[in-house]
């Protein structure tokens, strides 16, 4: 942003730095711990909890780029090490870190513990700020269903490999006359009972078991399942300008 200064010779724009106009929100101020020892940034005292380990403390920098960084002061962590929110809950909670940092993490206010996504802080965050520092998922393929044109029952495509992979989408592109019979593993048949609703809304994502295929973290075209040698549209495509 610029702003005009009247100068010998006419008007000329200079730079305007806006950082100082940021984090004033008094509710901030509130929060525990609360710093601003740069322009570009504010640090608060921030934890997480676990029914297992207990509470996780560190300190939360967030700058005005939309950054957030968290130093974990827990006996195992050396105080230069920072985390990314995902990377501190996974931290904090172990196995139980599902990437619901906005709900995990708290933040102190009042003495009471807010999570974060109920604080003024959360809305200075910014996805493409903190994808550099590792916060973004990497991406996997989600289990899909495909219906058995002869019983209509939805079965169950594990896409963790590339032969799996192509097994799913060869059955994608016959899918009007796919059958259960041509299942090339775990034979089934027709009577063979479907899975149960409540069962199917587990599609193996590792952020979330009931994902039902954010653009996040699901593959939408790679090297693992898409083929040189197929002719439909998406292979075709994606082998045209996927990146070498």
């Amino acid at each position: 942003m610029t702003a005009a200064l009247l100068e010998e010779g006419g008007m000329h724009e200079v730079p305007v730095d806006y950082s100082e106009a940021l984090f004033l929100e008094p509710q901030l101020r509130a929060m525990d711990g609360f710093r601003r020892p740069a322009a570009d940034h504010i640090q608060v005292n921030c934890g997480c909890t676990s029914k297992r380990f207990g509470d996780c403390v560190g300190i939360l920098k967030v700058y005005s780029s939309g950054q957030f960084l968290i130093t974990c002061h827990c006996n195992a962590c050396d105080s230069s090490k920072q985390f990314t929110p995902y990377e501190f809950e996974k931290h904090a909670r172990g196995q139980q870190g599902n990437g619901k940092w906005k709900s995990h993490i708290w933040v102190a206010v009042d003495g009471k513990k807010v999570a974060m996504w109920r604080t003024e802080l959360y809305k200075y965050y910014k996805h493409a700020a903190n994808g550099a520092s590792g916060c973004v998922r990497r991406q996997f393929h989600r289990d899909e269903f495909i219906p058995c044109s002869s019983c209509c029952k939805q079965r169950r495509f594990r896409l963790r490999t590339k032969q799996l992979c192509r097994i799913h989408h060869d059955a994608l592109l016959a899918k009007s006359t796919w059958k259960c019979a041509d299942r090339p593993y775990d034979r089934i048949t027709c009577g063979d009972p479907d899975e149960r609703g409540s069962r199917k809304k587990y599609r193996g994502c590792p952020r979330a078991s009931y994902c039902r295929g954010c653009t996040i973290c699901s593959c939408v075209g790679c090297l693992i399942c898409r083929f040189v040698d197929c002719g439909c549209r998406n292979c075709t495509d994606f082998m045209q300008n996927a990146n070498p």
